[in-house]
């Protein structure tokens, strides 16, 4: 009886050890109150303020006991001429640390932590940007706060791990995923032993309980995983492997890759994305779950990569022209809903207001937001068309000019 009374003591407690572990505000509401200070100008990518960010993100790698495992040291550097930028030959700089547990495999864990800067790089939604600072601090401070505080939790956790981890922060997302996806074609560890990588990208404004994972159908473990330890959160799901961040440059690679999001908001690539805006309480569950995923993956063999049906989005149209709106990435009964309408653009001198679910344009139905890119594709500067939304139960027909 005592020998059974010890066995199962032991096995308690080591359950207890792995999944007491828990975020800690403090530490999220540290790093992202620095990262989005007006001292760091932003963060845009090739500054002096990115290497400041940079060189802290460092700091806390080497204080948690992460290996450096960029190129020199901590760090990954490389120039680049992006497309959407007016500048060229731009400094790009990963930082990269490792946890070495002498597996086969590993965990990538990422987010990116580069932000529009001043303004200059024609992505702010302002009306004039230009000399403003753009924080960032749900994107993506938020989300470097989540990479370094899961490496801490994962550094300290009572538990043999199955898998190694590594951390990447990446700049250069803002201008078309160039740190992630250099890193993807410049890997410092063989990316024939990742398991899956993990994503942050615009996790601090969590609202309602919603949550998006985006790339489920990268593996199929993950929705079953993910509605298995879901007691709270209203998840939806992306199962495309594609989508508008780093996890996309993984996938690229044949890795299973997935991203967290708690959804877009007005303050969307505006000077108003603020660390007073910031739901830390929010942030620390999403963080306790992501911690509890990777718990499970840890116990599971190297996961199957599958390919997914990818969305008309994945030709990337060129778009020449925008409606301005900041598209509600979690909406899915059909439509795009506008989550916000940027002053001055097209869409808001017709008369597009916030909630307005569009649902044609031109001759183009619009049934999900891939749908709706590939339309806005169709059309050229100057070109005029309708747009159909439904605005409070009602059908609008709006008339709008590019």
């Amino acid at each position: 009886m005592l020998k059974k009374l010890c066995i199962f003591s032991f096995i308690i407690g080591n359950f207890v050890g792995i999944f007491a572990q828990q975020a800690e505000i403090a530490n999220i509401r540290n790093i992202i109150t620095y990262l989005a200070s007006d001292e760091l100008k932003g963060r845009g990518t090739g500054t002096a303020e990115q290497d400041s960010a940079a060189n802290y993100i460092a700091r806390n790698f080497a204080q948690l006991g992460l290996l450096p495992k960029g190129e020199e040291g901590f760090f990954q550097t490389f120039i680049s001429s992006p497309v959407h930028s007016t500048r060229r030959d731009i400094s790009i700089k990963n930082v990269v640390g490792f946890l070495d547990y002498g597996k086969e495999n590993t965990i990538i864990i990422g987010a990116h932590y580069d932000h529009l800067g001043l303004g200059d790089d024609k992505n702010s939604r302002e009306m004039k940007p230009e000399g403003l600072i753009h924080n960032g601090a749900d994107d993506n401070a938020s989300g470097v706060a989540g990479v370094i505080e899961l490496a801490r939790m994962l550094k300290t956790a009572e538990k043999a791990w199955n898998y190694n981890f590594l951390f990447i922060c990446f700049s250069g997302e803002e201008l078309g995923l160039l740190g992630s996806a250099y890193y993807a074609n410049h890997p410092t560890i063989s990316l024939s032993a990742a398991n899956c990588m993990i994503n942050m990208d615009m996790i601090g404004r969590l609202t309602d309980k919603k949550m998006q994972i985006g790339g489920v159908g990268t593996s199929d473990v993950w929705i079953q995983m993910f509605n298995e330890l879901n007691k709270s959160f209203v998840l939806s799901y992306d199962s495309s492997g594609i989508g508008a961040s780093d996890h996309t440059s993984f996938y690229l690679k044949d890795i299973p890759s997935i991203h967290f999001f708690t959804g877009g908001h007005s303050d969307y690539h505006r000077t108003s994305d603020d660390v007073e805006k910031i739901n830390f309480e929010g942030e620390k569950e999403v963080l306790d779950f992501m911690y509890q995923s990777i718990t499970k993956i840890d116990a599971l063999p190297k996961l199957k990569f599958l390919k997914t049906k990818e969305k008309n989005n994945a030709s990337n149209p060129a778009f020449k022209v925008t409606l301005g709106i900041m598209p509600d990435y979690m909406y899915n009964e059909g439509g795009v809903r506008a989550d916000g309408v940027s002053e001055g653009k097209a869409g808001f001198k017709a008369g597009l207001k916030t909630g307005d679910i569009i649902l044609q344009m031109g001759k183009y139905e619009v049934k999900d937001i891939y749908a709706y890119m590939e339309a806005l594709s169709k059309f050229q500067k100057g070109d005029k068309t309708t747009v159909l939304v439904k605005r409070a139960g009602k059908k609008v027909k709006l008339k709008v000019t590019f």
